[in-house]
């Protein structure tokens, strides 16, 4: 099977098995990159309470800009790595205020796709996953977004090469998916990974993709 139909079937099966997913509330483009700066290492739940605790502490963005940096460091200390998250967040709106004279990122939805992700990128701090989350749910662009439970999954069913990086994933996963699959795929694939396919102790049995998964073929059924 080649690895474009390997996609289609796994966009098919995961939409079977879980229905039409939607993400959270929808973020402006600002608070997205944001929110998942701060979704690095931490679970959904310490992201959102930092982030509400950020614009509870701090209305508005110029006010994070501004702000003394251990102030912002403690606002979002129940996301985790605060120490690392609060700067990389400053300085990325103050890279944008330099680059556009205010904190706002609407004008990527003007650009074309892979000129908004370099420019995402070209902030400190900003990798390829981050581009892309921003890219696809706050601008309504086809992007890919690569996380730990994408790249697990992908590597696992067979779909990407074993030893390909996330960074590389990115475009190479773009290309196996249909664009308009995105942002349904890049969900129930990270449903799949915190509910069954798990980094430790996978539950095969119960997934719905054991049928085309090289894992479960390498490990169950030559042992079956």
């Amino acid at each position: 099977m080649s690895t474009k139909k390997l996609a289609r079937e796994i966009h098919t099966r995961l939409s079977n098995h879980y229905g039409a997913p939607t993400w959270r509330q929808n973020l402006s483009p600002v608070a997205e990159l944001v929110s998942t700066i701060l979704s690095q290492n931490t679970n959904d739940t310490n992201r959102d309470r930092g982030f509400d605790r950020l614009r509870e502490r701090f209305p508005t963005w110029e006010e994070v800009r501004d702000a003394p940096q251990e102030e912002v460091i403690e606002a979002i200390r129940v996301a985790g790595l605060a120490n690392q998250k609060g700067p990389r967040i400053q300085n990325a709106l103050r890279e944008i205020t330099t680059e556009r004279g205010a904190i706002e990122l609407d004008f990527l939805q003007e650009m074309p796709r892979a000129e908004a992700s370099e420019w995402l990128q070209n902030l400190e701090g900003v990798g390829p996953k981050t581009a892309a989350i921003v890219l696809l749910f706050a601008l309504n662009k086809p992007a890919f977004p690569v996380d730990t439970h994408v790249h697990r999954v992908t590597g696992r069913v067979g779909l990407r090469p074993p030893k390909m990086s996330a960074k590389k994933a990115h475009t190479y996963l773009e290309e196996q998916f249909p664009e308009a699959a995105y942002y349904a795929v890049h969900l129930n694939i990270i449903k799949l990974g915190r509910e069954i396919c798990r980094a430790r102790k996978p539950r095969c049995s119960e997934c719905p993709l054991r049928e085309i998964c090289e894992y479960y073929k390498c490990n169950y059924l030559v042992h079956s």
